[in-house]
């Protein structure tokens, strides 16, 4: 028994440094990729950044001028996404977790149904969105097309991160609030929802991640328009479709789309940043305030 013990000690002084360096070897690698991925970007596309790239319109197919009227379109498609998914995804999440049961057949129906959606290939999703909203509902290839049907590919992960973000909050805080005689409503909005705010946030970034980076389904509902869009009901270029259209499509076109990809790569950090900030910022008031 005492050998046993001995070489039980052994082994894990052995295996935590192992671990340790797995662990170490695993971040780096990965800060190590998105390094590269930047510093390509950068050694290709960073001398064709300046304000006029940023803001004037493309010429010649896009291999000369800017990406004004297509940072624009960028934007008004994920606005349209965001503003759509985000109350359709927290109510779902909320009902799965605060009104059915844990292991109802709705719930568990919803919950299949959320985890087929979440690996149905972005083509799909822009077939469906150009049945659906652009030949169906009328609305054309437009930037509203679009931004509902990312709104469709964002839910799954949206719902899936806020149901785990909310399930995660203690069943005491529940029975708490309830003792206290809070409303349901009173409880979300005031103890489930500051709680569950991280997850909320992470949830909401991965879908806009998904959602800027998206091309397929894009250019079957938003169109390859790169003019500057006068309403939600005009076709627009995302960046994801202009980089993609550049570097296939247009000869002499990789220079303007290794900076259009910075762009990306910079304005999905910004929003990431400034998302995360507003969270802490939120959470924090909602922890001081008495």
């Amino acid at each position: 028994m005492f050998e046993a013990g001995r070489f039980a000690m052994v082994r894990g002084r052995v295996l935590e440094p192992l671990m340790t360096l797995a662990v170490w070897g695993s971040a780096l690698l990965v800060a190590g990729a998105f390094l590269w991925l930047v510093g390509d970007l950068l050694w290709h596309g960073a001398e064709r950044l300046s304000w006029a790239f940023l803001s004037s319109s493309p010429l010649n197919a896009g291999r000369t001028g800017g990406i004004g009227p297509i940072l624009v379109s960028t934007l008004l498609i994920l606005g349209v996404a965001v503003a759509a998914a985000v109350p359709l995804g927290l109510a779902t999440a909320v009902l799965l977790t605060e009104f059915l049961r844990p292991r109802s057949r709705f719930g568990r129906l919803v919950g299949l149904s959320l985890d087929v959606l979440a690996g149905v290939p972005s083509i799909v999703f822009g077939l469906f969105g150009n049945a659906f909203f652009s030949v169906f509902l009328g609305l054309g290839f437009s930037i509203l097309s679009g931004g509902l049907t990312l709104a469709c590919m964002v839910l799954p992960i949206l719902i899936r991160t806020a149901e785990a973000s909310l399930r995660a909050v203690p069943d005491d805080w529940r029975l708490g609030s309830a003792a206290l005689g809070l409303s349901r409503t009173a409880a979300l909005r005031h103890i489930l929802l500051p709680a569950a705010s991280s997850g909320l946030v992470a949830g909401l970034l991965l879908g806009v991640g998904r959602a800027m980076a998206e091309t397929a389904a894009l250019i079957f509902t938003s169109g390859y328009v790169d003019r500057m869009p006068s309403s939600l009901f005009d076709s627009g270029r995302a960046l994801s479709v202009h980089i993609y259209d550049l570097s296939m499509n247009v000869a002499g076109g990789d220079g303007n789309a290794y900076a259009s990809a910075l762009v990306l790569i910079g304005l999905l950090i910004l929003i990431n940043g400034t998302a995360l900030y507003l969270a802490e910022h939120w959470l924090n008031r909602r922890i001081i305030a008495p």
